[in-house]
């Protein structure tokens, strides 16, 4: 018979021993562990985020849907005032998702996110999670988010009487959720869950202000990408400018050649590789289409990952 370890919970606080000196600082460094969980991609924007005399936790961006998220950490129980300053700062940076990170949340302040998830449409939504520490026997500490209050995407999305996507735009759907499935299932690369109907998806780097992205480019062309925009051409550039340096080290790493594209007249750059396709192809060529994006981006994770830690990281 198997022999199995024993789970237990661990004190958050031999871990981490303060909330905005170890904790805040480890998550915004490990939004990936959280985005897992809630099906997104979180890239860092800011930690300390000033709204008036306060400042959020972590100001984060949720890449797929371009969606400014809040987060804000609260060791020991949930209480008003955190509550309070909460729906502050998702004022202050309009954003569209609000999450609560707390050792446990009360009974009536999960009702009060409830509340707020039905009372709003799908452009705006909370989440309560608990994080928790476990260990197996005497296995290494092992973080864990569980989330206690989240939006009902059924109900808002009735509610709203969301119209269904044109057939054009469920056709980009259906190749998009394909090509994230195999990613999350063959590479890990993501935590995203859901497809939107729309040509394009972004997924997270791990640097703010860089993304990978995926898009039915125009002249029937689909385009794999590294994109860079902090909002600072300058920054951008020099970037840009750094990893086109290394042109010769990426290509080869790669085993093809890129388009490197500083997009004259615009603030951001790209490095691109392209192929042949377009969304009204067969099922048999997207398919194609769709082992040609994993991979491609697959290897654009591969070979750039380590350098933009390096460079803009």
């Amino acid at each position: 018979m198997p022999e199995f370890g024993v789970i237990k919970k661990v004190n958050p606080r031999e871990v981490w021993p303060g909330e905005a000196a170890d904790f805040t600082p480890w998550l915004a460094e490990n939004l990936s562990e959280l985005g897992a969980v809630l099906g997104m991609e979180l890239e860092l924007e800011q930690r300390e985020a000033p709204v008036g005399g306060f400042s959020a936790d972590i100001l984060a961006r949720d890449v797929s849907r371009n969606r400014m998220v809040v987060i804000e950490n609260q060791f020991g129980v949930t209480n008003h005032d955190h509550l309070g300053k909460l729906l502050t700062y998702a004022a202050g940076y309009d954003a569209a998702t609000v999450i609560w990170i707390a050792e446990e949340i009360r009974e009536e302040h999960r009702q009060a996110l409830d509340w707020l998830n039905q009372r709003t449409d799908e452009n705006v939504e909370f989440f309560g999670v608990i994080v928790e520490v476990l260990r197996i026997d005497d296995s290494r500490p092992a973080p864990q988010f569980r989330p206690v209050a989240f939006p009902n995407e059924w109900q808002k999305a009735t509610r709203s009487a969301r119209p269904a996507p044109t057939e054009r735009g469920a056709r980009y759907q259906r190749f998009f959720q394909a090509v994230i499935d195999d990613l999350r299932r063959r590479h890990g690369f993501t935590g995203i869950r859901t497809a939107l109907p729309q040509s394009w998806v972004a997924f997270s780097s791990g640097v703010a202000g860089v993304s990978y992205g995926l898009s039915f480019a125009w002249g029937d062309r689909v385009r794999a990408d590294v994109y860079i925009d902090r909002g600072d051409a300058e920054w951008n550039t020099r970037v840009f400018e750094a990893l086109r340096a290394r042109r010769d080290e990426v290509e080869r790493q790669l085993g093809r050649p890129l388009e490197w594209e500083p997009l004259e007249g615009r603030r951001a750059c790209r490095i691109a590789a392209y192929r042949a396709g377009s969304i009204d192809a067969d099922e048999a060529t997207l398919a194609g289409i769709r082992e040609w994006a994993v991979a491609t981006l697959a290897d654009l994770k591969r070979v750039f990952g380590p350098l933009l830690k390096d460079i803009a990281g």
